[in-house]
């Protein structure tokens, strides 16, 4: 959790991709229709046009601020919206500032540039809100709830990580393997088509919580399961990647074209920072196959984890919730 020594507002910005258009080498442009991007996976897939000479791609953003934001009497002034197109590949940075659509608005909007040499893969697209507080300028006072994938190759809009979700009661399951885990909440089985969550119906109220709408506290308290069983999910199947990789004759591990591969594409970078994925992979590979480094990087790939699963945010909701029930009940 981040702690800031200035006011900033309680609530993230709601990104949203409108639009997305390729700019092909004659100079014509294919805008592309809504199957390029998907909303509840938060992913562009450029791809999808299926044309492999363009040479950029513009996307359309919708930003909308949390109330307060704008307010006549706000603690900042010279308010400022911006996109952030951020790839952790070829460390290239784009920013562009989004227009207020009317005086006074909460909805801001505009477009930013992907060119197609600057990247290799996936792009991470954040929108910051940044003013002067306290006689400072630039300074966050919010930003949006969650990245967007843009992928510059995939030809659809997956996401980073598809899940297959079953419930049983553990003790009693006809899946023998479930058995010896009686007393766990759940389990990851990264092992299959797709990785697999088992949620344990004999842990009393447990399935009645994570499929809750009851909203307060309870609906926090979710969240944060969720993320919980997120961190354990992109733990386990980023070892499951790693440990079954095929390799060349040199020695080079390889990139599995199935899930495996995707995760590895997304948790790579934050577990080898400041690297090319490939060669993050090779040094991970080395170092889970040689004889010194793979216990220390064992909490790089916990963090990578955590920010998959959106746990720190998870965390702070349920701290604010509480501070607000407390404050409520003290009053």
């Amino acid at each position: 959790m981040k702690f800031y020594p200035y006011k900033r507002l309680g609530r993230p910005i709601a990104l949203r991709v409108i639009s997305a258009s390729l700019k092909l080498p004659d100079g014509t442009r294919d805008h592309l229709d809504t199957s390029a991007y998907s909303v509840p996976q938060r992913t562009v897939a450029l791809g999808v046009a299926q044309h492999e000479d363009w040479v950029s791609a513009r996307i359309g953003l919708s930003a909308t601020l949390p109330p307060g934001a704008t307010d006549p009497d706000a603690p900042w002034g010279d308010l400022r919206v911006m996109a952030v197109l951020t790839d952790g590949d070829t460390n290239v940075r784009t920013t562009v500032d989004l227009r207020q659509d009317t005086q006074e608005s909460k909805e801001w909007s505009g477009e930013i540039e992907v060119l197609r040499d600057d990247h290799v893969g996936r792009v991470d697209l954040a929108v910051h809100a940044v003013a002067t507080v306290d006689g400072v300028p630039g300074r966050s006072i919010t930003e949006s709830d969650g990245d967007w994938t843009v992928d510059v190759v995939a030809e659809e809009p997956l996401g980073g990580l598809r899940l297959d979700v079953k419930q049983a009661s553990f003790s009693r399951s006809a899946r023998e393997w479930l058995r010896p885990y009686a007393d766990a909440p759940w389990v990851v089985d990264a092992s299959g088509r797709l990785p697999l969550v088992m949620i344990n119906t004999d842990v009393e109220g447990f399935s009645d919580l994570l499929g809750g709408e009851s909203g307060g506290l309870e609906n926090k308290v979710h969240e944060l399961l969720v993320s919980q069983m997120a961190t354990d999910v992109w733990t386990a199947v980023f070892h499951s990647a790693v440990g079954d990789l095929e390799v060349e004759p040199d020695g080079s591990p390889v990139f599995p074209t199935d899930w495996r591969g995707e995760v590895l594409r997304e948790m790579l970078p934050d577990v080898v920072p400041g690297l090319r994925v490939e060669e993050a992979l090779r040094q991970v590979h080395r170092r889970r196959t040689g004889d010194a480094g793979w216990a220390e990087l064992q909490t790089r790939i916990h963090y990578a984890a955590v920010r998959r699963a959106g746990a720190s945010k998870s965390l702070a909701n349920v701290l604010r919730a509480l501070q607000q029930m407390n404050r409520e009940d003290s009053a």
